[in-house]
């Protein structure tokens, strides 16, 4: 599942995260589920209130020149996933 924290300091993230303006600019595509048993793989995001809920923490950034990975918020489920399958941190969101 990908449980996810955004933390308020980058030093508290697992990655530096960039929310880009296009599907074709991002690493990874993501869709936001509604219920913890929801999320599965990397692309399936429950947000959670606690580091303690939590599978991945990030820490957004408004320039993708930081940011370890570049993400698109999608509207249906099935858009959801890696647009860069050899990215470092494919497979390691959800634990």
């Amino acid at each position: 599942m990908a449980k996810i924290l955004e933390v308020k300091y980058e030093n508290l993230a697992d990655a530096v995260v960039c929310e880009v303006h296009y599907e074709t600019q991002a690493d990874l595509c993501w869709y936001e589920v509604a219920y913890a048993q929801q999320a599965e793989g990397d692309a399936k995001w429950f947000f959670v209130q606690h580091e303690t809920q939590a599978d991945f923490k990030i820490f957004k950034t408004k320039y993708e020149t930081q940011a370890d990975l570049k993400i698109f918020k999608v509207k249906y489920p099935d858009k959801a996933g890696w647009r860069n399958t050899s990215h470092k941190l494919h497979g390691q969101l959800a634990k």
